[in-house]
């Protein structure tokens, strides 16, 4: 059996080739593909920006497509570039035997945002990285006539055991904003739920899908907590609390849990404030963190297909190892907030 594996040294690509390479049933050779080749036996291919290389022609039994940009700043341009194009190019790649696992998002699924963040640009979706998901959904079961399995997770926390990721992104926004001060409050609904899940649950259902007999239907995959999943009270209390026994250990002051404020406050009557007497810096953190408003605040958990067990244990272990890795960042006193004076 023939398999590729895109974007193999990103967040869930990493784990995803881990599995694969330790599991005894996953025959044949495995290629990896990422946009830069940081090991001789790594593939460089810039996906969608130029061809792709000779060594990956022929057919492929599978094909793991787990590369994309998660950045939720994306304009609709930019979302084009950086996940439906590449799509495009890895599909051509496919044939109609090829069993291809796409890693979507779980939010292509859940509620729209009631008005755009950014626009109008989006049809309602809250960002260009949730746009362009729902895009290379449609996009995957229009062109690809062969089997198909569609991967589904929540925001993406590290490994259940010891917290390891490839890349501090998403939630981890929020871990060093608490710990920075930038997070003078958190915008949100205290009862919401925040589903995460951890990477290698993630890609236990990925490296399930892709050595599976490939399905007679599109199949769809979901990982969540579901009705199990953290309330946004819990995680940012869990969030706040590790990372003071963290600072605890380290003899160092304790930072403050911010108060909650409804989303309609903020934008009502907060926000016009932040927006005038905030710094330019300060700002641009208000405006990143809102983005989280209506991740870690749904009215209503995800269905999942596969659920993720105990999500506070895996919060906890990914904000020690986070505090582990980024020490400087994790006891570093707290700047609070400034208001510009003329």
């Amino acid at each position: 059996m023939r398999t590729l594996v895109t974007g193999a040294t990103g967040v869930v690509g990493t784990e995803v080739v881990d599995r694969l390479r330790a599991d005894p049933s996953c025959p044949g050779p495995l290629t990896r593909v990422a946009r830069r080749a940081s090991d001789a036996e790594l593939t460089a291919w810039d996906i969608g920006s130029e061809p792709p290389p000779r060594e990956l022609s022929g057919h492929w039994d599978v094909i793991v497509h787990t590369a994309a940009s998660t950045r939720w700043t994306m304009s609709r341009a930019e979302a084009l570039a950086a996940n439906v194009e590449p799509l495009r190019a890895v599909l051509a790649l496919a044939d109609g035997d090829t069993h291809v696992v796409h890693v979507s998002t779980a939010y292509v699924g859940g509620s729209r945002a009631s008005a755009d963040l950014r626009g109008a640009d989006f049809d309602g979706y809250r960002n260009g990285y949730e746009w362009s998901k729902a895009a290379c959904e449609s996009l995957v079961r229009e062109e690809h006539g062969g089997p198909l399995t569609i991967v589904r997770p929540p925001l993406i926390v590290g490994r259940r055991d010891n917290g390891r990721i490839a890349r501090f992104s998403g939630p981890y926004t929020i871990i060093h904003a608490l710990v920075s001060g930038l997070a003078a409050v958190v915008v949100g609904d205290p009862d919401g739920y925040a589903e995460i899940s951890p990477v290698d649950d993630v890609a236990e259902a990925v490296a399930a899908a892709a050595l599976a007999p490939p399905p007679a239907s599109p199949r769809v995959e979901v990982v969540a907590g579901g009705g199990g999943s953290l309330r946004l009270s819990a995680m940012i209390g869990i969030t706040c609390r590790t990372l003071n026994e963290v600072r605890a250990r380290h003899g160092v002051a304790p930072v403050d849990q911010p108060p909650f404020v409804p989303t309609e406050t903020w934008n009502r009557f907060y926000l016009p404030l932040a927006e005038r007497y905030l710094s330019p810096f300060q700002h641009h953190a208000v405006r990143l963190l809102a983005m989280f408003q209506s991740y870690t605040s749904m009215s209503s958990p995800f269905e999942p297909t596969r659920t993720v067990r105990d999500p506070a244990a895996v919060m906890e272990t990914a904000v020690r190892h986070w505090a582990s890795r980024r020490p400087r960042l994790a006891l570093a006193a707290p700047n609070p907030w400034t208001l510009l004076t003329s």
